[in-house]
This record gives C-alpha cells, sequence and structure tokens, in this order.
C-alpha cells in the first residue's frame, strides 16, 4: 500500500540552507547505514546523513553494542566505517542515484581529519553533518563537543575547504549547547542539529559489572531534546531536531520549538518503513 495515496495534495517542501527539500523529515546518521537497503524509504526522505565517515577504516567496538532500554536503547557501536577513501569508491556512487539530499556525517579525531574528510568527498554530497562528538585525540581525549573554541576552529577549518551547506552536530553532555552552536555559527557554519544521544550505562547484575556503556537514544530523550532545540532557536541559522522521534506529532512538536527540519534515529531500528508513516502523519499538522 502507498503511505501517501491520500495525502499527495499537501505540500511540506522546504528550503533550508538555499536547497529544496522534499520534507523536512530526514534520515538520521547511524540508524540507516547509507540509505542503500530500503531505498524506497529513503527517496521519500527529505534527505539521508549517512553514518559516520572517518579517515580511516574503524572495526567499532566490541559486542555488546546494543542495549534495549525502558524508553530507548543504549548503543555503543564504535563509529564502524569503511573510511574515507573507500566510502568515496564504493558506496557514495550508489548513494548518488538515491532520489535524495545526500549530506555525509563527519567523525573526526582531530582537526586535520575533518578537513581531510571533507576535501576527498569535495562537491559530491549536498553538505556534512559534522560529528563534534567524538574524542578529541589532539586535546587528550576531551571531546569536541563540549569544548566551544575547538569547535570553532573545527569549522573554521573546514569552512576554508568547502562552500557546501555545513551542519555541526552538538552534544548536549555535560555543557551548555548553545555557547558552543554560537561559536559554531560565528565560525561559518550554516546549520545545527542536536541531541546527540546521552552519556548512559547498563550493568550485568549476575556478573556484578558494567554490560554496555554508550550513547542512549529513542523517545526517553525527547524531552530534552526538545527544549534543546528550543534554547537554541534563535541562534539565526537553521536547526536540525534529534531525540526520540517516533510520529508526526513529534516532528510536529520540533517544529513548534523553532527546528527546520528533524532527523529520524532510533525509530527506524524498530521499522525501517517508519519514516513513510512519520511523513503521512506529519501531512495532519502542517495541512
Amino acid at each position: 500500500m502507498d503511505l501517501f495515496s491520500n495525502s499527495r495534495k499537501l505540500n511540506l517542501k522546504c528550503n533550508i540552507f538555499g536547497i529544496d527539500f522534499k520534507n523536512p523529515v530526514f534520515l538520521a546518521s547511524g540508524t540507516f547505514e547509507y540509505g542503500l537497503r530500503y531505498s524506497t524509504v529513503t527517496n521519500k526522505a527529505g534527505a539521508i546523513i549517512t553514518k559516520g565517515i572517518t579517515a580511516r577504516p574503524r572495526a567499532g567496538n566490541p559486542p555488546p553494542r546494543v542495549y534495549e532500554t525502558a524508553c530507548g536503547l543504549i548503543n555503543s557501536v564504535g563509529l564502524e566505517n569503511p573510511g574515507v577513501e573507500i566510502f568515496c569508491r564504493d558506496i557514495l556512487p550508489k548513494m548518488r542515484r538515491l532520489k535524495t539530499r545526500i549530506f555525509v556525517n563527519v567523525a573526526g579525531f582531530s582537526v586535520n581529519d575533518f578537513v581531510e574528510i571533507v576535501g576527498e568527498i569535495g562537491t559530491r554530497v549536498d553538505g556534512f553533518e559534522l560529528n563534534v562528538s567524538c574524542p578529541n585525540v589532539d586535546q587528550g581525549g576531551v571531546a569536541f563537543g563540549r569544548d566551544a573554541e575547538v569547535c570553532h576552529r573545527v569549522v573554521t577549518e573546514v569552512r576554508k575547504i568547502t562552500s557546501l551547506p555545513v551542519i555541526v552536530k552538538l552534544t548536549a553532555n555535560f555543557c551548555d549547547p548553545l555557547v558552543v552552536g554560537r561559536r559554531c555559527v560565528e565560525a561559518g557554519a550554516d546549520g545545527i542539529s542536536l541531541i546527540n544521544t546521552l552519556h548512559a550505562v547498563a550493568f550485568d547484575i549476575e556478573k556484578k559489572r558494567v554490560l554496555i556503556k554508550g550513547g542512549l537514544s529513542g523517545p526517553a530523550i525527547k524531552p530534552f531534546a526538545l527544549y534543546c532545540v528550543h534554547h537554541l532557536k534563535d541562534l539565526g541559522v537553521p536547526i536540525i531536531g534529534v531525540g526520540g522521534i517516533m510520529t508526526g506529532r513529534d516532528v510536529y512538536e520540533f517544529l513548534l520549538a523553532g527546528a527546520s527540519a528533524v532527523e529520524i534515529g532510533s525509530a527506524t531500528l524498530r521499522d525501517p518503513y517508519a519514516p513513510l508513516r512519520i511523513i503521512k502523519e506529519l501531512r495532519k499538522y502542517t495541512g
């Protein structure tokens, strides 16, 4: 059944960063891989943000990588990806045949990593999402996203080598994303996406030890994600809301909070076709 058969008259098109999108529902980094397996879904979405791409291949973390919680999940995938060279050679050409906008999530461990990855990809995509929530090796393991000045430097250097839209994906772990976001915008960021996952841990009570330590996502973090979007709504650039979106009503709440678009993440792990339902439901609120 075509989920859009009864609602084609309503127009969800939007223009962000000077780019036309068919709707404001994007596929979040990490949970939909590269959009190739479920291309019918990808082609209906406004955009896809790729899995995080690093300068070199990464095998990711050992299992367990995912742990279900009462209202979401903890993930500790560890940025598993083939690295920018193989991504550009083997994956990106296939992605470019998709009928949607493509943004690459860039995951760096130093300022030079971000510059190298963006430079290698060039103009073959519609834009970049800088994942500044990775450990900053050059700064002794401190997360990029908690250091406003380091983020300013990342955006400044990336801005020198690309004219494509640059979105910065911010963390809200132990910092005020408004402070960091303001410095990113001053350095030339075109938009902000937030929030990334929140720190979380689960224990194996039989073995009395940590089972998994990673990032919490899903409905549990939605109220906080909404707060953060509303907190940054006057920053002067488009805000992309992320966190616990499961329905069209959730999307509309983020739009009311000040977001220009949203990213669907954990919902697709339960149901890869969830974005189609969410887009249909959103039409009820925007018509």
